[in-house]
């Protein structure tokens, strides 16, 4: 099992010294991974400052030489595919091949959408999220692509360079459980991320629903692409190594594979420097 540090884009975490900070301690710390939230706009948080996240994990990437970094997650329709293609192989440049792309549809839906005047269906989003992502995988290819989509358009354009990891970063999709559909698209790729309707970001998921989402995950999964699928979990867990290990064993055994150290999202730590250095100095559980 692996584990990972989650902040927000937002607060003390807008600067990229602020992250540039987080991630070197937490690759000082043994943690694997530095995951930002990507948000243009939380009406919950709003008030506080906003940093861009490919350019924080820019600073990120620049501060540390080994954990993975990437977004928890990107709202895929909201970008233009080639905008967001030249990003993250940017970033996988710069990192020495150490992206790990996390996408969905993101929320609040009418925040980051409506608030701009485009649509909050879900089913046009969704379509958005799946077309934008196969378009991804071929932007990251370095080869020609040409595209006539529902929603895209792409006329024998090549962006270079091609991404370092081959045949790009790996793709984690997001998605609240029990809901199918997203878990079906995670299945395609190569993990999951989901959050749960009975414990939201940063509360513990419950040992049996883990369980059946790992069940639900093996039976749509189609397993030839070599690569290993990842199934993401996260929580708040205490500094103390032997309780966080009694709070995530039982989640591993069910079939977690990354363990994402958060804040409560209504917690009065969430985007504060200090309390967030504490947690990642005290060092990931010990499994």
């Amino acid at each position: 099992m692996r584990f990972s540090v989650n902040i927000p884009n937002f607060g003390d975490f807008a600067d990229p010294r602020s992250v540039a900070t987080v991630a070197a301690a937490a690759e000082e710390a043994g943690w694997d991974g530095l995951f930002v939230w990507d948000h243009v706009l939380h009406r919950r948080h709003q008030g506080r400052p906003f940093g861009d996240p490919w350019i924080l994990l820019t600073a990120a990437a620049l501060a540390t030489s080994r954990i993975r970094l990437g977004t928890l997650l990107t709202p895929v329709p909201r970008y233009r595919p080639q905008q967001l293609a030249r990003q993250v192989a940017t970033l996988d440049h710069l990192s020495g091949g150490r992206v790990t792309f996390a996408a969905g549809l993101g929320g609040p839906i009418d925040d980051e959408y409506h608030s701009f005047g485009d649509t909050a269906e879900p089913r046009v989003l969704a379509a958005r999220l799946d077309e934008g992502l196969e378009l991804l995988g071929r932007f990251w290819s370095g080869e020609p692509v040409n595209h006539h989509g529902q929603h895209y358009q792409v006329r024998d354009v090549a962006l270079l360079p091609a991404t370092v990891q081959r045949p790009g970063p790996p793709v984690w999709i997001g998605g609240f459980w029990p809901n199918r559909a997203p878990m079906r698209r995670a299945a395609r790729w190569d993990g999951a991320v989901p959050l749960f309707e009975t414990a939201r970001h940063g509360h513990v998921p419950d040992v049996e629903e883990v369980r059946e989402l790992a069940g639900y995950l093996r039976e749509h999964r189609k397993d030839g692409t070599g690569r290993p699928f990842e199934l993401v979990l996260g929580g708040a867990t205490p500094p103390d190594a032997a309780k966080a290990r009694d709070v995530i064993g039982p989640l591993h055994d069910a079939g977690a594979t990354w363990w994402d150290e958060r804040q409560v999202q209504s917690g009065p730590d969430l985007d504060r420097l200090a309390p967030v250095l504490r947690r990642i100095e005290a060092g990931p559980p010990v499994l």
